[in-house]
């Protein structure tokens, strides 16, 4: 896949992503609950090392340099060439390099047939607003598994603008009022108004949802599970994540409640968990 803008590749979500700092929003403000949950979730589920894992959708490679510096033999693949870039940039440098970093698209990878024993789906889904794109970087990612081979994909809560908006205030701007609003109604995220922090063109899931679109792709799901629980709505959050007490209570709620199917949509991430038969 060459280098340039992917066909069918949203403009809005690349020029997002070529002005945001994606590349340093895991380790800063509520995101950093964001990382550590979802860190502990793949872990909880990953086979040991070595195994190989495609990373779709890693943007500079968050995960995927974490995954391999604890010895996994890890691929990125991204459709912003600009995350790419940096991704190998960092590679350069890495004493655990990335098999590869490539840009690509989640509904066309490049790998062969049962070659992959984890793919990472941590971002592709929420910018793949057509249902019928999902599932087809679903069963893509069921293509490229070896039988008995895991998914783990995240995904944006419906509620999460609406939250968002409630702790930081933002419902005094009528225009995220109006986002939110369609968020609500649809889950088809939008942002007219040129503000990053407002985030970009996605959509939202429901947590039935997003298992039901795993499941249409052929794999078993496992597990569906709120990221964060409800701590990253906290405005003193950052008080609370520098206090090691604190922060152990932030994780501890968000463990608690992170299978309870009645609250797990107040996460702003949602982690689905899927399986390769090992007849597919």
């Amino acid at each position: 896949m060459s280098d340039e803008a992917l066909p069918r590749f949203d403009r809005a979500v690349k020029s997002y992503y070529d002005n945001a700092p994606e590349e340093t929003r895991l380790s800063t403000g509520t995101s950093r609950l964001e990382q550590a949950r979802t860190r502990e979730l793949i872990l909880r589920h990953v086979p040991a090392p070595p195994a190989k894992v495609l990373d779709v959708g890693g943007a500079s490679g968050t995960y995927a340099f974490w995954l391999a510096e604890l010895g996994y033999e890890v691929s990125l693949v991204d459709a912003v060439p600009r995350l790419v870039n940096v991704a190998r940039a960092r590679n350069e440098q890495a004493a655990r390099k990335l098999i590869a970093c490539i840009v690509g698209d989640a509904r066309v990878l490049a790998n062969a047939d049962a070659s992959i024993d984890v793919v990472l789906l941590l971002g592709p889904l929420y910018h793949l607003v057509e249902r019928d794109d999902r599932l087809a970087a679903l069963r893509e990612t069921a293509r490229v598994l070896r039988p008995g081979g895991l998914l783990l994909a995240a995904a944006i809560s419906r509620w999460a603008s609406t939250l968002d908006g409630l702790s930081r205030e933002l419902l005094r701007d009528e225009e995220f009022a109006r986002i939110m609003e369609r968020d609500l109604r649809d889950g088809q995220h939008r942002n007219p108004t040129g503000k990053l922090d407002y985030f970009t063109t996605a959509y939202f899931h429901r947590p039935d949802d997003l298992r039901d679109e795993v499941a249409g792709s052929g794999l078993d799901v496992e597990a569906l599970y709120g990221i964060e629980g409800p701590g990253w709505m906290f405005p003193d959050f950052d008080p609370r994540w520098n206090d090691d007490a604190r922060r152990e209570i932030l994780l501890q709620v968000a463990r608690k409640l992170e299978s309870e199917q009645n609250v797990i949509g107040c996460s702003a991430h949602l982690l689905v968990v899927g399986r390769k038969g090992r007849r597919s």
